[in-house]
């Protein structure tokens, strides 16, 4: 149990400087039928360089068919908000 407790936490953060990823990165699906709703699927994480001129990106999962890539910056969740 701890290990995935561990693993989980890893997916929020740095493992190697800890930090918080600064972006989230989503594979976003078109809406099948006019008028419907894109599907954004979370599919990792990326970590802003210091120069500005570049990420560090992880991925949980690849996109297979075609969705486009999109990488927001990382809001804080309102449970994570103090």
């Amino acid at each position: 149990m701890a290990k995935q407790q561990q693993n989980n936490t890893n997916r929020r953060t740095n493992t190697e400087t800890g930090n918080r990823p600064s972006h989230r990165v989503f594979a976003v699906a078109e809406a099948r039928e006019e008028g419907g709703k894109a599907f954004w699927a979370d599919i990792g994480a990326a970590w802003a360089h210091g120069d500005g001129k570049g990420f560090n990106v992880v991925l949980n999962l690849l996109p297979m068919q075609g969705q486009n890539i999109v990488i927001r910056v990382n809001e804080p969740r309102e449970d994570e908000q103090g």
